[in-house]
């Protein structure tokens, strides 16, 4: 497995001189640890079990390097397995369109199956999805699709290598796919609301087949610490660090995971600032964080903040999280400084980022009326006369009605003479 990490830059430059065949296997733009190591594990399979094949299988994380220093957990558990930084391919040094353009890129996609706007155009190389959350996009006659509703798209990747000839499970790939499952799962901790049995039945098999592999907790632990840490991290850099993107044609919104207590995060110096600017830089007309921290028995505490300059879509976005059945998210309102930011906490603890995504998918088709900046430039239109305010004549009480009057003004209407004016206690015309 090093060994193969090691030559892929090497292999992708080559085969892109020669115009030969690149197999990527790549995973989500949040790059986590499992889809970075899903697809390290996979490309590493799929090479060692393809001996026709003349493609280069290449891990890509889906992240430009520069923003490898926000996946510290990722870095933690490379390291302790010998593969330096320098090896990996990063997207922003692949050009996937080009090799697309020319015929040569065949792209298996894991721990997720859809792919953003920007890369609408790869769908047509996709030949393989590997993911463990619900489809939400058609792919029959396409390409082999595996979809499992498992804790962790690791333990499919487990499964598969597993399932293949023998020998291509080794030490360092076993110890990848064991941290990358137990940090998932929350050290497979049923009050984490993500393991399966599956989940479980996996790293007891790489346990089996390595002992040398380091204690649950002892994985656990370095790996959760090195992914809370987000100290010296910009609000922005926070933002980034575990972000997904939800967008149509009218509007695109971000969710971020958020590692720290909410209150400290409305709390941090020129948020607004830093929520707007992070917004209008990417397009989002709406931003959901939501913040996770873990107590002593691994038990999640999750909290939201919505944010948008937009009142409609900050209410559109509100309203489904409020309104969500399933599952019900249990949301108690919790005090925001700001008007832009609606905060809750989340009474679900089990329902994870993975979940509340399909509820603000929602928003995406709803009406949400025209800008804030429109609703204030349009004019009222002018006060009917027969409305009910200030100035119209309708506004004043009626005075009261003389019988003798109302009797004389009737009878001159059915004699054809016009009614004289109403004289004082009679009606008006």
């Amino acid at each position: 497995m090093q060994r193969f990490v090691e030559g892929r830059r090497a292999a992708l430059q080559e085969h892109t001189e020669h115009q030969q065949e690149v197999h990527v296997v790549m995973g989500n733009e949040a790059c986590d640890l499992d889809s970075t190591v899903s697809a390290l594990a996979l490309a590493y399979f799929l090479a060692k079990t393809s001996p026709t094949s003349k493609a280069a299988f290449v891990p890509v994380l889906n992240i430009p390097r520069s923003d490898f220093p926000l996946r510290p957990d990722i870095a933690v558990l490379l390291r302790q397995q010998g593969i330096p930084d320098a090896s990996l391919v990063f997207r922003d040094e692949i050009d996937l369109a080009g090799l697309h353009r020319a015929g040569l890129l065949s792209l298996t996609l894991v721990d997720h199956h859809i792919l953003p706007r920007a890369d609408a155009s790869l769908e047509e190389a996709v030949v393989e999805v590997l993911d463990h959350r619900p489809l939400e996009q058609d792919w029959a006659l396409r390409c082999w699709v595996t979809v499992e509703l498992v804790g962790s798209c690791a333990t499919l990747v487990t499964e598969r290598i597993v399932q293949g000839p023998p020998g291509v499970l080794d030490g360092l790939t076993a110890a990848l796919l064991h941290g990358t499952i137990l940090l998932d799962c929350v050290n497979l901790s049923p009050a984490g609301g993500k393991v399966t049995p599956r989940d479980t039945a996996c790293v007891t098999l790489l346990e089996s087949r390595f002992p040398e592999l380091p204690a649950r907790d002892v994985v656990f632990e370095a790996l959760q610490a090195a992914k809370f840490d987000v100290s010296g991290l910009t609000t922005e850099q926070m933002l980034r660090k575990d972000l997904k993107v939800l967008s149509s044609d009218e509007l695109a919104l971000g969710i971020s995971g958020i590692y720290v207590n909410l209150e400290v995060f409305l709390r941090r110096p020129g948020l607004l600032q830093d929520l707007e600017a992070f917004c209008q830089a990417r397009g989002f007309l709406g931003l959901l964080a939501m913040t996770v921290s873990f107590n002593n028995r691994n038990e999640p505490f999750r909290q939201l903040a919505v944010y948008s300059q937009r009142e409609a879509v900050r209410s559109a976005m509100c309203r489904a999280l409020e309104e969500a059945t399933t599952p019900s998210l249990h949301l108690q309102a919790f005090p925001s400084p700001w008007p832009c930011i609606s905060a809750y906490t989340q009474g679900n603890t089990l329902a994870s980022r993975k979940k509340v995504l399909p509820i603000l998918r929602t928003v995406l088709g709803a009406p949400l009326g025209p800008p804030a900046a429109a609703e204030e430039d349009v004019a009222l239109p002018p006060t009917p006369v027969n409305s009910l305010v200030d100035e119209c004549p309708l506004a004043q009480a009626v005075p009261p009605l003389c019988p003798q009057a109302v009797f004389e003004w009737v009878s001159r209407i059915a004699a054809g003479q016009p009614p004289a004016s109403p004289a004082p206690g009679s009606p008006p015309k």
